[in-house]
C-alpha cells in the first residue's frame, strides 16, 4: 500500500528544503510524491562519514561475532564492532542479526561504568552517529562507555528504525531487540546497570522513547532529538502524518500509558529539537512535552516549570544558536528538560557538520544530554504524597 517510513521521509527532506510555503501547500505536494511508483527507488546518496570504524571484525560464530579493533582515531579508548542476534522465535520472531559497536574508554574503571546507548537516524550508519555527535570524545572524557546499535539495511534500505509499527510500540519487535542487546552488552562487558541511558535522533530518538517507557527498570533515563509524538502511530503514513502535524491523541495516549502502569518509576527525560526542523515539526516537541509531563507527574514536584533563554553566540571557536530550556523538577534534580534551539533544523545540534543531519552550530547537544544523564540513577522513586 504506502511506501516504507524511510521513503517518506526522504520525500519530506528533499521537497521541505526547497519551498517555503504554508503548511498545507507543502502537505499536498508530499503525499502527491509518496504515490507508489512502478519503478525501483534510485540509489540514496550519502554524506561521507569521517572514517571512525576500523577493519571489519572477523565472523566466529553464527550467533555472536566480537573482535577488539585499533582505537578510534585520536582516541586511546577500545572500539569494538559486534554482532548480537536474537532466534526466530517468540515475540521477537522472525530471527534478527543485528551490528554494533561499543567504545569503552581507556584505563581502568574504578567502578562500573555508566552506558549510553545511541540510536542513530534514517540514512545514517552507527559510525556516522558516533562521529557527528562526538559522543566518542565525550566518553572518553567522563568514562562512560557508548553502545551504537546499527539498523540492517536487510530491514529497511535507508537505514529507519521502525518505531511506528504496533509491536515496536508495544515494546516487542526493535524496541525488544534492542533492549536484549542492552542486557547482554552490560552482563558481557560488567556496565553499571543502574546507570544505563537511551539517546537517538530522529526516528533513533522515537525507537529510544519506546525503549526507555517499556523497559523503564533498564533506562535510567532518555534522550531525545528531533523526536515524533509517541504512541500515536501504526503504520508508515500516519507517522508521516505526525511528524508533519503532531496527533490529535498525545494527550489521550499520555493518559491511558500512565493509568495502565501506576507503579511506573518515572522517566527521567531531555528533549532537544530545533525551532526550524521541517522534516519533524515542533509541534512534535510541544506534544512530547506534555506526553512526559502527565507520564512523570507522580514525581514532578513543583508546579510551574523553571524557564531560561540563551543568547545566540556568533563567530568564534564555539559558535551557537539562541536557545530555550523548560526545566520541571523532581526535588532539586529536573525531571525533564525540554531544550527549543533557534534557526536549527533536522540535525543534531553542535555536531560534525561534515555529516548529514549534523550541525555545527552550539548548543552541544552531546554535552546536554550527558550533564542531564549523570544526575540520574535507576533507582525506585517513590511518587510525591
Amino acid at each position: 500500500m504506502a511506501k516504507s517510513l524511510s521513503s517518506l521521509w526522504l520525500k519530506s527532506v528533499r521537497r521541505l528544503s526547497k519551498v517555503q510555503k504554508t503548511q498545507q501547500a507543502r502537505g499536498r505536494k508530499l503525499i502527491k510524491s509518496l504515490l507508489p511508483k512502478a519503478v525501483r527507488a534510485a540509489p540514496v546518496r550519502r554524506a561521507k562519514p569521517v572514517k571512525t570504524a576500523a577493519p571489519k571484525a572477523v565472523k566466529r560464530s553464527r550467533q555472536v561475532v566480537a573482535k577488539p579493533v585499533p582505537p578510534v582515531p585520536g582516541l586511546p579508548g577500545s572500539w569494538q564492532k559486534s554482532y548480537f542476534s536474537v532466534p526466530g522465535a517468540g515475540q521477537l520472531a522472525p530471527a534478527r542479526r543485528l551490528l554494533y559497536w561499543l567504545y569503552q574508554p581507556a584505563g581502568k574503571a574504578p567502578t562500573p561504568r555508566p552506558l549510553v546507548v545511541m540510536l542513530h537516524g534514517c540514512q545514517q550508519t552507527a559510525t556516522d552517529f558516533a562521529a557527528a555527535t562526538r559522543m566518542n570524545e565525550l566518553a572518553e572524557r567522563k568514562g562512560f562507555a557508548v553502545l551504537y546499535p546499527q539498523q540492517s539495511v536487510a530491514s529497511d534500505s535507508h537505514r529507519c528504525w521502525h518505531w511506528y509499527q504496533r509491536a515496536t510500540q508495544q515494546g516487542q519487535g526493535e524496541a525488544g531487540l534492542i533492549a536484549a542487546m542492552i542486557a547482554q552488552v552490560q552482563g558481557k562487558h560488567g556496565l553499571d546497570a543502574s546507570r544505563t541511558y537511551v539517546t537517538g535522533l530522529s526516528a533513533g530518538a522515537a525507537l529510544a522513547t519506546i525503549v526507555a517507557l517499556r523497559y523503564p527498570h533498564m533506562i535510567a533515563a532518555v534522550g531525545l532529538h528531533s523526536t515524533p509524538v509517541f504512541g500515536t502511530s501504526d503504520s508508515p503514513m500516519s507517522a508521516f502524518r505526525a511528524m508533519q502535524q503532531g496527533s490529535g491523541r498525545a494527550h489521550s495516549e499520555a493518559t491511558a500509558f500512565a493509568e495502565a502502569l501506576p507503579q511506573f518509576p518515572g522517566m527521567p527525560a531531555v528533549l532537544i529539537h530545533g525551532e526550524r526542523d521541517a522534516v519533524v515539526r515542533r509541534i512534535n516537541a510541544e506534544q512530547l512535552t506534555r506526553q512526559f509531563e502527565i507520564i512523570n507527574a507522580a514525581f514532578i514536584t513543583r508546579d510551574q516549570p523553571v524557564r531560561r533563554s540563551y543568547a545566540a553566540r556568533r563567530g568564534g571557536r564555539s559558535p551557537r544558536h539562541g536557545y530555550q530550556t523548560t526545566s520541571y523538577y523532581a526535588g532539586r534534580k529536573p525531571q525533564l528538560l525540554r531544550c527549543q534551539i533557534d534557526a536549527l533544523g533536522h540535525a543534531w545540534s553542535g555536531g560534525d557538520e561534515r555529516l548529514a543531519f549534523s550541525a555545527r552550530e552550539g548548543p552541544d547537544a552531546t554535552l546536554l544530554m550527558w550533564t542531564f544523564f549523570a544526575l540520574h540513577r535507576r533507582i525506585a522513586l517513590v511518587p510525591k504524597p
